[in-house]
């Protein structure tokens, strides 16, 4: 494995500690609830949905995090306010797993940003995400609701190249420091079917040159891909756990795996690789895992 030369910037976010060297903390993983398409979901206008299946759903993924040493988040969706809002509500009663905020507009997240704030709740928020497009009223609702941290997406449309990626961050990384945010979370955002490759390089950049936590949801390229509909399930499943992995291996800090329902296999691949470079990091460089609780011991259980 590596070493990155710049110090690397470790942050507590309600409870969950995230960033840091290759092998010293494990991948945190965040599964999305409530998407188009979940199947919880009845009506998401209104955000009416099975209470019982969704807590469910998350206990799981909490049992998954407790037996592999990966933390959780979970990325809240919601395709209007209302349902966003009545989203946020279910997650804060029913857990205390930090959460991103995810509503599928910039008016949508802005309403249930103010939510947040009104409910004291902005601890527990990552907002998802900063852009290159975020507006000026964006970014004023994110700084008056005290929320720390936020993803802060690279996309760039005219340029989907690394360097393109990284004059994204320049500009998003301005956009965040106005909105008050200190604890940056950088996603080089995945495009295309090959991007987890160039992804994962913009990701070692970033944390060799900044020392940001960084991540991305490598799992979309999967879902983009065309021959997608003639995958069979466990070609799927299989093709999609190598696809979040393999971001681990250049310093990655977070996963987006995707959908809730997918945790297992999340945490079988993502937890099994981060006993892998633990364990590189250990015997090459003398950088053991901080804590007893990483991949590393929960799997391997070495003496």
């Amino acid at each position: 494995m590596f070493l990155f030369s710049k110090d690397q910037e470790v942050y507590d976010i309600a409870g969950v500690k995230i960033g840091g060297q290759p092998g010293e903390y494990p991948t945190v993983l965040v599964g999305s609830v409530f998407y188009d398409g979940h199947n919880v979901v009845e009506d998401d206008d209104r955000g009416i949905f099975d209470e019982e299946k969704a807590g469910k759903q998350i206990k799981k993924m909490e049992e998954l995090s407790e037996s592999t040493g990966n933390p959780a988040m979970l990325d809240v969706v919601g395709g209007s306010s209302e349902s966003l809002i009545n989203y946020i509500d279910f997650i804060a009663d029913v857990t205390e797993l930090p959460f991103l905020i995810d509503g599928t507009t910039a008016d949508i997240r802005i309403e249930a940003t103010e939510h947040v704030k009104n409910m004291e709740l902005s601890d527990r928020v990552i907002y998802n995400a900063i852009t290159v497009d975020c507006s000026e009223e964006e970014i004023e609702v994110i700084k008056k609701a005290d929320i720390k941290s936020a993803v802060l997406l690279c996309y760039n449309a005219k340029k989907p190249t690394i360097e393109g990626r990284m004059e994204s961050f320049e500009k998003v990384s301005n956009y965040a420091s106005d909105a008050g945010i200190e604890k940056p979370l950088v996603d080089p955002s995945i495009i295309d079917l090959p991007d987890p490759g160039p992804a994962s390089r913009t990701i070692f950049k970033i944390k060799e040159g900044y020392g940001l936590p960084c991540g991305c949801g490598a799992h979309n390229s999967v879902d983009q891909w065309r021959e997608r509909v003639e995958m069979s399930p466990e070609m799927y499943k299989l093709r999609t756990a190598v696809t979040n992995s393999f971001p681990i291996t250049m310093g990655a800090d977070f996963s987006l795996f995707g959908p809730i329902e997918d945790a297992e296999e999340a945490y079988a691949a993502c937890s099994l690789v981060d006993a892998f470079v633990g364990y590189s990091m250990r015997m090459e460089e003398g950088l053991g895992p901080e804590s007893k609780d990483h991949p590393l011991y929960k799997i391997f259980r070495p003496s």
